[in-house]
C-alpha cells in the first residue's frame, strides 16, 4: 500500500460510502472501489462491509483506520517540516569560531535567533586552518576565521579589521606602544606558527627590521591571559580581545606603528550547496556590514 491508498481508505471511512468519498477525493467511483479490493487483497482482510445503503468498518478496518490517520500526519508533518528546512525555518546552524573570534558575535546571534527562534545551533571553537578543513569535510557549513588565510576554495564575506595591541602585566601612564618596545620583552602570540595571525605578526616585525623574542605561543586565551597577568610575558592580540573583560592585572595598549591589522572573515565552500539555515545568516552579517 501506499499513502495514497491510505488516504483513500480513511475517506470511505468517514464519508460512509463509496460515492461521497470519490466525491470528496474528486475522482470517479470505479477507480475507488478497485483499490479498496486491491487493498483488501494484499492484506488479506476485509476492510468494510456493507450495510443497507453504507459501508461498516470491520475490525481489521479499524486497526488499518488507525494506522493510516498516524501515517497520514506524519507525513503532512514531514512534509510541512522539509518545507520550513527548506525555508531556513528550522534546521541547524553548524558554525565555526576562530578562538578570536569577532566580539560582535553573541548580538548576532541574538537577532538571527530572534528571525528564526525554530533553528538550533552547532558551535564548534577551534583555530582557523582546523575550520577550513571542517567546512571543506562538510562537518561545518559556515565558520569565521582570522586571515591571510589560503581560500581559494571557499566563498568569502570580509567582517572586519581591526588593530593589534600588546597586553602586559606592567602599568603604564602611557596609552599606545611601539614594535620596538615589544620586542624588549619575552613575547606570547596568540596564535601558532603557520597561521594567519602568527603570520601578520611576524611581518609587522620584519618590516622593521626586528626581531621580536617569543617565548611561547598559545592559542588558549585565557591561558595565554594568566601568563600575562603573572608576568610570563607580554603578548600581542586583536583588539576583539580588548574589547572583553580583561583580568585587573593586565594592560592593554595599542601599537601605533605598524599598519599591520587583524582580518576576519566568515567562509563557506564554494560551489556546493549551502542550507537555507546557513544563507539566512551569511545575509545577516551581510546585512550588519
Amino acid at each position: 500500500m501506499d499513502i495514497r491508498q491510505l488516504r483513500y481508505f480513511i475517506a470511505i471511512v468517514e464519508e460512509g460510502t463509496i460515492s461521497l468519498a470519490a466525491n470528496r477525493l474528486h475522482i470517479s467511483q470505479p477507480p475507488l472501489s478497485q483499490q479498496l479490493k486491491a487493498m483488501e487483497e494484499e492484506l488479506g482482510s476485509v476492510l468494510v462491509y456493507r450495510r443497507g445503503k453504507r459501508l461498516e468498518i470491520t475490525e481489521s478496518g479499524k486497526a488499518l483506520y488507525k494506522y493510516a490517520l498516524q501515517m497520514t500526519q506524519l507525513m503532512e508533518e514531514a512534509k510541512a517540516e522539509v518545507k520550513e528546512v527548506g525555508n531556513g525555518d528550522k534546521g541547524t546552524l553548524s558554525l565555526g569560531i576562530n578562538t578570536l573570534s569577532s566580539v560582535e558575535l553573541p548580538s548576532w546571534l541574538h537577532e538571527f535567533r530572534a528571525r528564526y527562534p525554530q533553528v538550533s545551533y552547532k558551535i564548534q571553537q577551534n583555530e582557523s586552518y582546523q575550520l577550513c578543513e571542517l567546512v571543506r569535510n562538510r562537518s561545518l557549513e559556515v565558520a569565521i576565521v582570522r586571515l591571510p588565510l589560503e581560500l581559494d576554495d571557499f566563498s568569502i564575506l570580509h567582517l572586519q579589521t581591526e588593530p593589534f595591541y600588546m597586553l602586559t602585566s606592567e602599568p603604564s601612564i602611557e596609552q599606545e606602544t611601539t614594535l620596538s618596545h615589544i620586542a624588549q620583552h619575552p613575547l606570547i602570540l596568540p596564535s601558532t606558527e603557520g597561521l594567519g595571525v602568527y603570520y601578520t605578526i611576524q611581518m609587522a616585525f620584519s618590516e622593521q627590521k626586528l626581531q621580536p623574542n617569543i617565548v611561547a605561543e598559545c592559542s588558549d586565551i585565557s591561558l595565554l591571559l594568566r601568563l600575562v597577568s603573572s608576568g610570563f610575558g607580554v603578548a600581542i592580540v586583536p583588539e576583539t580581545l580588548i574589547k572583553q573583560q580583561l583580568p585587573a592585572a593586565v594592560h592593554a595598549f595599542k601599537i601605533k606603528d605598524t599598519p599591520a591589522a587583524a582580518s576576519t572573515a566568515l567562509i563557506w565552500l564554494k560551489d556546493h550547496h549551502v542550507s537555507r539555515t546557513a544563507l539566512n545568516f551569511i545575509d545577516l552579517l551581510a546585512s550588519t556590514l
